[in-house]
């Protein structure tokens, strides 16, 4: 919105500063967690009255989750989407196909998640929507967003999948590249909604991603950043610049009510949105395989619970005390804030290891 200022500056030149990105991706920062910081203490008043018990616990879990976790509210994804979706429409440009296929995967993997969590809580079951439906919903509206990306952005490198650290490989997936993409976007939303187990656990992970991807969203949007830096220049993805910037400041507002105790749950609203976000980013700036590694700490939830699942049908053993692996962890003997701090690490290590493909070529 505020963008379409840009068009007054020439009656008024200090106007003219909305048309810098890193501008408008402070801009966008600040507003979502002053928004989340107004707004938060009375979504969760409002959601403790209407959920009473608060998101049910797995009793074949922790059992200090039974005691520490019992009567927290869920859902708190609400706050992180509310404050990202109107700060990015206050801060980004609008005319952007990039910045509506990504906020379109956001809010519809939000809605699938508000589901599966209204369902939990009314049932007060940890078993919310049904699998396969979830799927079905979820591949449908990354395919639509991916189709979006590719027949309305456009661009050369519209169907192409390109590889960190290596200039020239380039693979043109042409209309494989739509299922490829919702793949990832689906693989991704999943993926962060496993990891969300522990206070805070997740959402520092999906903010320094999205810090990593809002750096490479602005330098593949640039033409002379990319041409210096020898990435490939993806034209008019600066943009999800600010998209990450409002989920940076989403995020820390949120951090802020979720530090242990918390005091909220993200739930599947937030998880699935905001992994389905960081996918939906990836695949419009063409960084895809990049994703696998700064996202490494979600894949690695991802694996463990596949290969404990596949290990449990095929032998009847377990590989794992329980899976996600952090729950392995607990049941090890390590604390909650051991666990989650540990993996703070790891995700900002990966992150390092992921912005370097900018460089290294």
């Amino acid at each position: 919105m505020f963008y379409f200022l840009v068009e007054l500056s020439q009656q008024f030149s200090a106007l003219n500063i909305f048309r810098y990105i890193t501008f408008r991706v402070g801009g966008a920062t600040i507003t979502s967690l002053a928004f989340v910081f107004l707004f938060g203490p009375a979504i969760i008043r409002a959601l403790r009255v209407k959920q009473g018990k608060g998101q049910p616990i797995r009793e074949d879990g922790p059992q200090s989750h039974l005691l520490t976790k019992k009567g927290t509210p869920t859902m708190g994804g609400l706050m992180i989407l509310s404050g990202l979706v109107f700060s990015t429409l206050l801060w980004a440009n609008l005319a952007s196909v990039h910045v509506w296929a990504v906020l379109a995967v956001t809010i519809g993997f939000g809605l699938i998640g508000f589901y599966d969590d209204y369902l939990k809580v009314t049932k007060q079951s940890h078993k919310g929507y049904s699998g396969r439906a979830r799927l079905v919903a979820e591949f449908a509206i990354a395919g639509v967003a991916c189709y979006a990306l590719v027949h309305l952005a456009g661009g050369p490198l519209a169907t192409a999948l390109t590889f960190p650290f290596v200039k020239e490989a380039v693979i043109n997936l042409g209309l494989f590249f739509i299922p490829f993409g919702a793949f990832v976007i689906v693989g991704a939303g999943n993926a962060v909604n496993l990891t969300d187990g522990l206070d805070g656990l997740a959402i520092v992970p999906v903010m320094i991603a999205a810090a990593s991807f809002g750096v490479m969203a602005y330098l593949s949007g640039n033409a002379v950043f990319a041409e210096y830096l020898q990435i490939h220049f993806v034209p008019g993805t600066g943009e999800l610049a600010v998209l990450c910037g409002a989920m940076l400041g989403a995020g820390l507002g949120f951090l802020w009510f979720n530090a242990p105790p918390a005091a909220i749950f993200m739930g599947d609203t937030g998880s699935l949105a905001l992994g389905g976000m960081l996918g939906a980013i990836a695949v419009a700036t063409k960084h895809e395989i990049v994703l696998a590694i700064i996202g490494g700490l979600f894949v690695l939830e991802a694996v463990s619970v596949i290969i404990q699942v596949a290990s449990f049908r095929l032998t009847g053993r377990r590989v794992f005390r329980m899976a996600p692996i952090h729950h392995h962890f607990e049941h090890l003997g390590w604390t909650e804030p051991q666990i989650v701090i540990r993996f703070w690490i790891i995700a900002v290590v990966l992150a390092l290891v992921g912005l370097s493909s900018l460089k290294i070529r």
